[in-house]
């Protein structure tokens, strides 16, 4: 079986955050046989969305790796984990009150802003997310995303107190000891329990390039370099590379 993770932002989805564009590529990995599998810096209640959107099943990692959620019935084995509403979730990173806490005692310091001390509005502006989404992104479980900062040095203060902070395409995401690579194992290691995997993955962003390492094939959309990558410039390049 062929399985792949999808980044979401900047590689499914552009300046309006709409899931229109990317559907027809998700239909066509469908119709090629593909488990997909988003693998984001977005939360729980924002990835639903655009699963809905795109009629997908499969499982699906949160918030850079943080957790992974399998919805019921999904694998026809028992797996361990939290229960939460119809998922079984396998948690690998730090819980989201713990990381505002400690963004809270240096956010001062640095001039920091991020979700947890920010309105909707502010947040609005600085992502360019619509009302309703703005809302979805909210529902932090694992993470935080600085937006702004007026000094440098907080990441490595964040990482002094056990915490990560990994550069997105435009934004620093805060987690705890886990990235996109190591969730994905998990997963891997599930459908592997199904038979053999070939596995691909999409990013576009340095908090890829953990995910890339794990992979069979790995692409990077835009100008980033990555040892295991091949660069392309939109996921519509990626069906001809693919084969």
């Amino acid at each position: 079986m062929r399985v792949i993770f999808l980044d979401l932002d900047k590689t499914l989805l552009w300046e309006d955050y709409s899931p229109e564009p990317a559907r027809e590529f998700i239909g066509s990995l469908k119709e090629k046989g593909f488990e997909i599998v988003l693998n984001s810096s977005k939360t729980r209640a924002e990835q639903e969305y655009y699963r809905r959107a795109w009629k997908l099943r499969e499982p699906f990692i949160v918030e850079n790796g943080s957790a992974v959620f399998i919805p019921d019935g999904y694998f026809p084995f028992e797996v361990k984990g939290v229960r939460k509403g119809s998922y079984t979730v396998i948690e690998l990173g730090e819980r989201y009150e713990k990381i505002k806490a400690i963004l809270d005692n240096i956010a001062e310091k640095y001039g920091l802003k991020y979700y947890g001390n920010s309105t909707p509005e502010e947040v609005m502006a600085f992502t360019g997310l619509p009302e309703e989404l703005v809302l979805l992104a909210f529902q932090r479980e694992y993470s935080e995303t600085i937006f702004r900062w007026s000094r440098e040095g907080f990441e490595e203060e964040l990482e002094a107190k056990g915490l990560r902070a990994v550069r997105g395409s435009r934004f620093v995401n805060v987690i705890g000891n886990t990235d996109k690579g190591k969730a994905a194992l998990v997963i891997l290691s599930l459908y592997s329990r199904l038979g053999k995997v070939e596995s691909y993955a999409v990013g576009d962003g340095e908090n890829d390039f953990p995910l890339f390492e794990i992979v069979d094939r790995a692409f990077i959309v835009g100008n980033l370099s990555h040892a295991k990558a091949k660069n392309i410039s939109s996921i519509d390049e990626l069906l001809e590379v693919m084969g």
